[in-house]
């Protein structure tokens, strides 16, 4: 499997590898698997020739990006909206966050309806049926279901072969992290085709009074097609991730626990017992410190990354970077000396779509055909936890 510093490491169950280093940090270097295996001798002397099975030699699978999808609400907030139930005003809200609309849930409208129309228009671009799915990834803080929405999902675009799905929680970095995810199955896994997903509805968990909180986020989602190549194709080329649970007092939605009528609080016959519901607080957030952590970290993990991959910044044709704030972007564009031309934003429109802003962006550069097959982005996520990563890649 790789770990978070771009390595990636194949693993054998039960079996004690040595492993020769790796000399390159990005993802496309082979990886070769020594049959001296501690303890296979002994294990091999106990075991009959006929009933052993062969030992992979080397990994050399690589995966590629072969086809996006999004989709949005049909809800449209606008700047001007918001100023009729909070104190602000376009002008305000733009200066400051680059804003403009969002798109919200509203009637009808679901999240896993959403990301299942994302998850098809991204399977037709690639050509790829359903069936043909091996795994489903849900990047989500969201689900419409306390334990995960991904099997929805996988029942809805009617996946009869029973891939597995499951979601990941890690905010607006949810889907970087689905990416790497995705990699690591397809090296380390066999898998074929993986089916990543970013959605995510934070308009149900935000305080509609608070101005501070309320005139960033939307709902949305995006979705890419992850597929095996070989080596030669592969398109991820280095990665980066980290997080700092210390930050969460900057950025979270917390539990809380509701008020209680239930009888049997007043039995007295376990103190505390049986506890009281729960749900989760509104979005808490101190923009401050969310801004000096992503203008701070987030150039690093992109110039580590690079430094993986082996590749200048001069490499990079388009900056893809989580949709939070035009500040941000800019910021961190100015840092790695990228012009404003290399830039992928449509925050303007959308908002913080958190683990959906990446993907969505990406789908209507692509379709509009300002991103182009062959090239390469840099793209980061960052956010609650507190977690970021980036990575490098090529589209196509």
């Amino acid at each position: 499997m790789a770990n978070a510093s771009g390595f990636f490491t194949p693993s054998v169950p039960h079996l004690r590898l040595k492993i020769r280093p790796i000399t390159s940090f990005g993802f496309s270097a082979k990886v070769v698997c020594f049959g001296n295996i501690e303890g296979a001798e002994k294990h091999a002397s106990t075991v009959s020739p006929s009933s052993q099975s062969p030992l992979p030699r080397f990994v050399s699978k690589g995966c590629k990006l072969v086809g996006c999808g999004s989709a949005v609400p049909t809800l449209q907030i606008s700047n001007d909206d918001l100023s009729k139930i909070v104190d602000t005003n376009d002008e305000w809200i733009s200066v400051r966050t680059g804003i403009r609309r969002r798109r919200v849930l509203s009637g009808g409208d679901n999240l896993t309806t959403l990301a299942v129309q994302a998850a098809r228009k991204a399977l037709d671009m690639a050509k790829v049926d359903p069936e043909d799915l091996d795994l489903i990834l849900m990047c989500t803080s969201t689900p419409e279901d306390l334990f995960g929405s991904a099997p929805q999902i996988q029942k809805q675009l009617g996946c009869k072969t029973n891939p597995l799905s499951y979601d990941i929680t890690a905010a607006c970095s949810g889907f970087v992290l689905g990416l790497i995810s995705a990699a690591c199955h397809i090296r380390g896994g066999g898998f074929n085709n993986v089916l990543v997903i970013g959605a995510d509805a934070l308009s149900r968990y935000v305080d509609w009074t608070d101005r501070g909180t309320c005139i960033l986020f939307g709902d949305a989602a995006g979705a890419i097609l992850v597929q095996a190549c070989n080596s030669e194709e592969d398109g991820l080329f280095g990665f980066d991730l980290h997080s700092d649970g210390s930050g969460q007092r900057h950025l979270n939605a917390a539990i809380k626990e509701k008020e209680s009528n239930n009888a049997l609080d007043s039995n007295g016959s376990v103190l505390g017992f049986p506890p009281k519901q729960s749900s989760y607080s509104c979005i808490q957030m101190n923009g401050k410190e969310v801004f000096r952590f992503a203008v701070r970290c987030v150039p690093q993990s992109i110039e580590s990354a690079l430094e993986k991959a082996g590749l200048p910044a001069s490499s990079i044709d388009w900056l893809l970077l989580h949709q939070a704030n035009q500040r941000i972007i800019d910021a961190v564009a100015t840092r790695l000396e990228l012009p404003s031309e290399r830039v992928i934003s449509n925050l303007a429109n959308y908002g913080n779509t958190s683990a959906a802003s990446i993907p969505l962006a990406l789908d209507e550069a692509v379709r509009s055909g300002k991103v182009k097959a062959g090239q390469t982005i840099a793209t980061a996520g960052f956010g609650a936890g507190l977690t970021w990563g980036s990575a490098i890649l090529r589209w196509g």
